[in-house]
């Protein structure tokens, strides 16, 4: 399955917008109804986009990943946004 994460970043100083899309692919293991309800008993992640946390036991669920953002997964895509900032001359660190 594959996440899409948008980020959009303004410049309030020169009105520039940056906006972006961040795909992140999630290939799972072959998963038998056992161990999903295991799963979800244990961390309930019904709150979640794809009912898993990566950063939690979901890892467990996950056969391998693909993406240029692994922190797209979890929230924020922070190595895309200092792209972004870095291209508004913002200094980091």
């Amino acid at each position: 399955m594959t996440f899409l994460t948008g980020l959009a970043l303004l410049n309030s100083s020169t009105g520039h917008c940056q906006i972006d899309c961040i795909p992140f692919t999630v290939h799972m293991r072959s998963l038998d109804q056992v161990r999903i309800e295991r799963y979800l008993r244990a961390e309930q992640p019904y709150d979640c986009a794809g009912s898993f946390k990566a950063e939690g036991l979901g890892v467990s669920l996950f056969q391998s990943t693909e993406g240029p953002d692994a922190t797209s997964l979890v929230g924020l895509p922070l190595i895309r946004l200092v792209d972004m900032l870095l291209a508004e001359g913002v200094q980091i660190p």
